[in-house]
């Protein structure tokens, strides 16, 4: 993946991409995912507005530390990953407030986090990252990351845990009532909310259709 697809940012991106993963083989947080995470960052910031290249900087650095899905350090990872990318930043002569602001955004990212966003830059790649975890993408990314954990797909005797608790740990379809399917009540811009619904729809028809299917 060349800078060319991080466009206006491609000198940025040049700089910043050696900084952006920890190469750990999770194919769920690759260079393929901080692109289309820009693109969803840069269609909401064309209608939301806010700092381009906080925007740019924050996105290209959220997953900067990798910690697995199933770590016991997962809740960490954006606090890391900020910290992180506040040093990469300082090396490269940012002033204080806007390697601030991208810290801010960075950590706010994060679901498991549970930190409040409280910049538009921050709410704008916390929603750009939770797009991609939703429609098609979030469907194919689920599976992904359950096959390298090495979880079953559903569980045959209740697929959706009707009459057993939701163990996400165990059963990739779980996934979908524990976390994808709740994801897009929690956008935080218009914009954000409106193509997260669009996006909830295909994760909603995928679940029904996988649903008949077994």
């Amino acid at each position: 993946m060349t800078a060319t697809a991080f466009a206006p940012f491609q000198d940025l991106a040049q700089t910043l991409l050696p900084h952006a993963d920890d190469d750990n083989g999770d194919g769920s947080h690759d260079t393929s995912h901080l692109q289309r995470v820009w693109k969803n960052a840069a269609a909401i910031h064309a209608e939301e507005g806010g700092d381009p290249q906080v925007l740019f900087a924050a996105t290209l650095l959220h997953d900067c530390v990798a910690v697995e899905k199933n770590s016991p350090l997962r809740a960490q990872a954006s606090r890391l990953s900020a910290e992180k990318a506040a040093r990469v930043l300082k090396s490269l002569g940012w002033t204080d407030a806007t390697i601030q602001a991208t810290a801010h955004a960075i950590e706010a990212h994060s679901f498991s986090a549970a930190v409040t966003p409280t910049t538009l830059e921050a709410k704008t790649l916390q929603d750009a990252d939770r797009l991609d975890a939703l429609g098609m993408l979030g469907v194919a990314r689920c599976f992904y990351v359950a096959g390298r954990m090495g979880r079953a797909l559903y569980d045959p005797a209740d697929p959706h845990a009707a009459h057993r608790p939701l163990d996400d740990t165990r059963y990739t379809l779980d996934h979908f009532h524990t976390k994808l399917l709740k994801l897009a009540s929690g956008f935080q811009t218009a914009t954000g909310t409106r193509l997260a619904g669009i996006r909830h729809a295909r994760l909603q028809r995928f679940l029904n259709e996988f649903s008949d299917e077994i």
